[in-house]
């Protein structure tokens, strides 16, 4: 991990180091919880020495937690070893719908007992009962959610509901000391609470997959590449890599029917192109989330009606929520050559099946924030890797 040996050692923990992982999120737990462990060994072993603090160096920062739930569906969380004076970062996955309760004895269509898959409000119900359920013992809690819940929901413009400020809010009240989320829908829901919230972007992991995946075969340079914006949301992102990576910018932008609502939004037109000629040109489609799909699919077509070249898409969170198959399609038609997103949220055993699919891991990543964190250093390094993906970049090119 890049941390100078004089930087580690000079800092004393904020305490026991404790991870807790909500349902669904137990194996990025434990690669975290690994991470963690290869590295305090390592600095260890380069120092000669040993930090004099009870828990520091153990064989798993994992603190045992149960979940379990009444015939109505009711839930509870109990925490089953001591926590007192624990620096605890407990890591939730809200978009998990793997996970499944039965309730009331209900059966299926087969007379087995229905499972009933989690929803997003059950897991941040769960997220609480774990945070009620240390009952101020920790010494400071610090939430890892890698897909903010209600992040999509994070303005009213109607008479609608404020759902991810008012998520935040109830974690300040709990007693929560920091948030860590990567590629916030808007970070700017930071400003309704006054705790700690960092959004960390996945763009040094994501220039390293694309480069592995395709055996370095990608120029990075403003005549072979170019990043494309799927919308205006996304200018942001794919400004950020365009002037990393020394290479053109292009965005859509979306024409909307704003006379007609289908579920609670108005329906895509079409997308618009803005930018320079993509025609012979590798492009790379950069968003924070891929819902349907719809709309990633829509914008590959035109890309490729413009000649582009090789199609690749960026997105932090692959939710895939109408299923692969239309992706399955579209590979097969030619409209898009691989996409990437991370692993912090659940994917399908299907999903990672697929030829055009790449998992983008992020478990050293999160471990590095977290022992960050514990040892109260700054994250600024992580919220703006530039000075890494320079050091990257020129490794490449001499490749």
């Amino acid at each position: 991990m890049s941390v100078s040996l004089t930087e580690y050692l000079d800092t004393i923990p904020q305490g026991r180091l404790g991870i807790i992982a909500m349902k669904g999120c137990e194996d990025l737990a434990k690669r975290v919880s690994d991470q963690i462990l290869e590295c305090r060994a390592q600095f260890q072993n380069a120092s000669n020495t040993n930090l004099h603090l009870k828990g520091y160096h153990r064989d798993s920062y994992i603190i045992k937690a149960n979940f379990p739930r009444f015939a109505t569906g009711e839930g509870k969380a109990v925490i089953t070893e001591s926590i007192r004076g624990y620096d605890l970062f407990i890591i939730t996955d809200c978009f998990n719908y793997n996970v499944t309760y039965k309730m009331y004895n209900l059966k299926d269509a087969n007379g087995e007992p229905l499972q009933v898959p989690m929803s997003p409000d059950d897991h941040f119900a769960d997220l609480k009962r774990v945070i009620s359920a240390c009952a101020g013992k920790a010494k400071r809690i610090t939430v890892v959610m890698p897909m903010l819940y209600e992040g999509r929901q994070h303005r009213r413009t109607a008479r609608e509901s404020l759902d991810c400020a008012l998520a935040l809010q109830e974690l300040e009240n709990m007693g929560v000391s920091n948030i860590i989320t990567i590629d916030a829908h808007d970070p700017r829901v930071q400003n309704s609470i006054r705790i700690g919230f960092e959004s960390v972007a996945p763009t040094y992991q994501m220039i390293k997959a694309i480069a592995k995946s395709l055996n370095n075969d990608i120029k990075f340079s403003p005549e072979t590449t170019m990043m494309i914006a799927p919308d205006e949301g996304a200018m942001g992102r794919c400004v950020y890599y365009a002037q990393v990576l020394g290479v053109e910018l292009g965005m859509f932008y979306k024409r909307r029917d704003y006379a007609t609502v289908i579920d609670g939004r108005n329906p895509i037109v079409s997308h618009e192109f803005l930018g320079d000629n993509v025609e012979g040109k590798d492009v790379i489609v950069v968003d924070d989330m891929i819902s349907s799909g719809d709309s990633m699919i829509d914008v590959c077509k035109q890309l490729k009606a413009l000649k582009a070249k090789r199609i690749f898409v960026f997105s932090s969170f692959g939710l895939f929520t109408s299923g692969l198959e239309r992706f399955d399609k579209a590979y097969e038609e030619g409209l898009f050559d691989k996409i990437f997103t991370t692993n912090v949220i659940y994917q399908t055993p299907e999903l990672l099946t697929r030829d055009w699919y790449y998992s983008v891991d992020m478990s050293k990543y999160l471990a590095l924030i977290i022992d960050t964190l514990n040892h109260d250093r700054s994250v600024s390094p992580f919220l703006n890797p530039i000075q890494k993906i320079e050091d990257y970049l020129k490794k490449y090119n001499l490749k």
